[in-house]
């Protein structure tokens, strides 16, 4: 008993520190709360997120101030089709020391930060997405037959234009499976364009504080883990990703005939970590299975296609997802 109440003790304590870091966030980087949310939960559940939107819309920005909410360094780089491996994970150089000897000394690329912004990550070319996509997944770099471990935390926030596809290179799905999360950054609405507009065309700008560092947030990375989730949450998350997979005997026949590929077990995961994530954003100390239904589009849609079919009937899978998770948690609500 004297355990629960200390992890509840901490979990309100971790509560209290989210909602001044948002506040933090807010100030400069303002509105959107849906964005900041979904790019909090992508670090709290020690993750890699995947921006998507317009140019202009602050995503940088955003990335920026995380960086300097969330005590980490930061580092950017801003991806062309020449950029090389070597660009990103660094590289050994010839060097001459007092005595005039000669010997290889390691220069580290710019991935040797805690919180990466990649920014339009499908201008480069293939072999160094996969470079970066290594280092995402297993936190190391491997220069000259030595393993060379990544900052701790780590995390990238790779951005993408939805629009401009020309001399871009797809990240291929088992690729996109890396990012916790996909994040959709809309167009402001008027009046928050209008505090925007305010904000950073005058002579100085808000300027924002730290409130967590670095191994702060590996400690509420640790807490989060520790946080109790019911059999209802649980059963609900199985449910919809099986039900989200053609091949799977929960899916239905409306959506083997519009669903190419679904989410493979690592969706799962990232449920169960986000929808945590969402309740203490909220304020709660156990999510439920709301939280399922709202972390469903963005966990799912980067890791499911439409068939072809399904696409010429003009079906929208940010829609199917939300209907499924509609059904899913209505039923677990039910039971």
């Amino acid at each position: 008993m004297a355990d629960h109440n200390s992890l509840l003790a901490e979990i309100e304590a971790l509560e209290v520190r989210i909602a001044a870091a948002r506040a933090e966030i807010t100030r400069r980087f303002i509105g959107q709360e849906s964005v900041v949310d979904l790019a909090l939960a992508t670090l709290f559940c020690g993750g890699h997120g995947l921006l998507i939107g317009l140019p202009g819309l602050g995503k940088t920005r955003l990335v920026e101030t995380l960086a300097m909410v969330m005590g980490l360094s930061g580092n950017r780089i801003q991806f062309t089709p020449d950029l090389m491996p070597a660009d990103i994970l660094g590289s050994e150089v010839l060097d001459t020391d007092a005595a005039g000897r000669r010997h290889f000394r390691f220069v580290p690329g710019p991935v040797f930060c805690q919180l990466l912004m990649a920014d339009e990550i499908n201008r480069a070319s293939p072999r160094t997405q996969s470079a970066l996509l290594q280092a995402m997944q297993e936190r190391t770099v491997s220069i000259a037959g030595e393993d060379r471990p990544l900052d701790a935390p780590f995390h990238v926030l790779a951005t993408q234009n939805p629009i401009e596809q020309e001399g871009t290179y797809p990240l291929p799905e088992a690729q996109l499976d890396r990012f916790l999360v996909q994040i959709d950054v809309p167009y402001p609405d008027r009046d928050t364009e209008r505090a925007i507009l305010i904000a950073t065309t005058g002579a100085t700008e808000d300027e924002v504080g730290t409130v967590f560092s670095a191994p702060e947030l590996l400690a509420a990375q640790r807490l989060l883990r520790r946080m109790p989730v019911g059999d209802s949450v649980m059963e609900a998350i199985l449910d919809l990703v099986r039900a989200l997979r053609p091949d799977s005997p929960e899916a239905g026949d409306r959506l083997r005939d519009s669903v190419a590929w679904g989410p493979g077990p690592r969706a799962t995961q990232a449920l169960m970590l986000t929808v945590r994530t969402r309740a203490l954003l909220g304020g709660r100390l156990a999510p439920d299975v709301e939280d399922v239904a709202a972390m469903a589009v963005p966990v799912l849609i980067h890791r499911m296609a439409l068939g072809f079919a399904a696409r010429a009937r003009g079906e929208s899978l940010p829609d199917l997802i939300r209907a499924t998770a509609a059904r899913i948690t209505r039923s677990e609500a039910a039971a």
